[in-house]
């Protein structure tokens, strides 16, 4: 008598694990959201950055590479650009106490001037993480002369990874400790179209 051995369901699942701060127990991710993050993002001399993950069968439409951020404070707005062409604009939060430039450690200022991104972080204690090249040597100068530490950690990233508030909250608020912070899915599309590298001009 023939025995039948019944097949398992092997359906491929949707469900994407929460991420993982850098200091905090990492939980399971989809492997091919673990993928796209770290997944090379093409050089700044590239016109488009190839979306479609390496082992996958098809291939996604192209997406531009930026290669200047600029940062209006003021406006609360991060734009990426490609020479003369505005790719995105997003809206941003900014620092506790937004005015003016960063001067020393804690006083929750976001920095102003010319920087780079130049790391980035898929498994920070927010929604992924570019980091910026805050303090320069001449920030370092200046709170040397004032008997402060400049401060440092100044990151584009998503919301915390251990919310305290309603996402409604993030958008509408300043909250960071002098980073600039976006939504989620905007940080994605960022992580994406920015190479490490980028210079990013912060202004008023």
């Amino acid at each position: 008598m023939e025995r039948r051995i019944p097949l398992l369901d092997l359906r491929p699942t949707d469900t994407i694990h929460g991420m993982s701060s850098c200091t905090s127990r990492v939980n399971r991710r989809a492997s091919w959201l673990f993928a796209l993050l770290t997944w090379s993002i093409a050089p700044s001399w590239a016109d488009t950055a190839v979306t479609s993950l390496p082992g996958t069968r098809f291939t996604a439409n192209p997406l531009p590479v930026a290669n200047q951020v600029i940062v209006h404070k003021g406006e609360r707005r991060l734009e990426l650009w490609r020479g003369r062409q505005l790719l995105r604009s997003y809206r941003i939060s900014l620092g506790l106490n937004p005015d003016g430039h960063k001067q020393q450690e804690g006083d929750f200022r976001t920095p102003e001037g010319r920087y780079r991104l130049n790391a980035r972080n898929p498994r920070s204690d927010f929604f992924l993480s570019l980091a910026v090249s805050y303090p320069d040597k001449n920030d370092v100068a200046r709170a040397r002369e004032s008997g402060v530490a400049p401060g440092g950690a100044i990151m584009i990233h998503g919301l915390p990874n251990q919310l305290k508030w309603s996402p409604d909250y993030y958008a509408k608020n300043d909250w960071t400790d002098g980073c600039i912070a976006l939504s989620n899915a905007d940080m994605m599309e960022v992580w994406m179209l920015v190479p490490t590298g980028t210079p990013i001009d912060i202004r008023p």
